[in-house]
C-alpha cells in the first residue's frame, strides 16, 4: 500500500506550469469567475487565495527563490486542481466510491510516516506539487478517490487502464459542464486539459497500482 501512496507525492515540476495571476477578470456571463462547475463558480478570488497560500509557503522555505521560480505562473494550475477536484468527486460519486474521514488521516499519516515527519511531508508537497501545508488534505483525497476509482474500474496502471480511468472522468467532465473564464485557457474534456495544461496525477496515482484497502 505505502509503494501506491509513494506516486502519488512525485510529480514532476510540470504540475507548476500556469497562467499568469488575474486581478479580478470575469466574463461577461459570469463576471468575477475563472470558471463555473456544475453550475457552480469558482471565483477569481478563490483562485487567487490558493494561490497566496502557496507563495506564503513558498516564501517560507529555504528554496523559496527556486521555488518560486519554477513556478512563476501558478493561477492556471490552480484553477486546475479546484476542476479535478469536481471532477473527481463527479466520477467517485457515479461509480458509488467513496473516501472516509479515517481514510483520509490514515492515508496522511502513513505519508507523513514514508516522508520523515510533518515537515518533510509538507516541504515535499509544496516543491513537488505546488500545494500549501493547508491543501495537503484536500490532496490526499482526491488522490484516494482516483486510486480507489481505479480500483473500482478494473483500471491497472496500462495504457488501456489509463484510458478506462480517463473516459470516466471524461464523462464526469461532460455531466458538469465546465465553462472556463477564457483568459486561464479553455478546458478539453477528452484530454482533461485546461489549455494547454494538463498535469500528470492520473498516471502518477495509479501507477503501480494495487489492492485499496477501503477499510483503512
Amino acid at each position: 500500500m505505502h509503494r501506491r501512496r509513494r506516486t502519488a507525492i512525485t510529480v514532476s515540476a510540470a504540475l507548476l506550469v500556469a497562467a499568469p495571476l488575474l486581478a479580478g477578470c470575469g466574463n461577461e456571463a459570469h463576471p468575477g469567475a475563472a470558471a463555473v462547475v456544475g453550475g457552480e463558480r469558482i471565483d477569481v478570488s478563490t483562485v487567487q487565495a490558493k494561490v497566496k497560500d502557496v507563495r506564503t509557503a513558498q516564501q517560507s522555505s529555504p528554496q523559496s527563490a527556486q521555488l518560486i521560480k519554477e513556478s512563476g505562473q501558478l493561477s492556471r494550475a490552480k484553477l486546475y486542481d479546484l476542476i479535478v477536484e469536481q471532477v473527481v468527486e463527479r466520477a467517485a460519486k457515479d461509480a458509488g466510491v467513496r473516501v472516509s474521514r479515517k481514510e483520509i488521516q490514515d492515508g496522511r499519516a502513513a505519508l507523513v510516516q514514508q516522508s520523515g515527519g510533518e515537515e518533510q511531508l509538507a516541504a515535499m508537497y509544496l516543491q513537488q506539487r505546488g500545494v500549501a501545508p493547508g491543501q495537503v488534505d484536500d490532496v490526499v483525497r482526491r488522490d484516494l478517490l482516483v486510486s480507489k476509482l481505479a480500483a473500482s474500474l478494473g483500471a491497472g496502471n496500462t495504457p488501456e487502464g489509463q484510458q478506462e480511468l480517463n473516459d470516466a472522468f471524461s464523462a464526469a467532465a461532460t455531466e458538469l459542464d465546465i465553462d472556463v473564464n477564457p483568459r486561464f485557457g479553455v478546458w478539453d474534456n477528452k484530454k482533461l486539459e485546461l489549455g494547454d495544461y494538463k498535469a500528470p496525477w492520473i498516471a502518477q496515482v495509479t501507477k503501480a497500482q494495487e489492492p485499496v484497502e477501503t477499510g483503512a
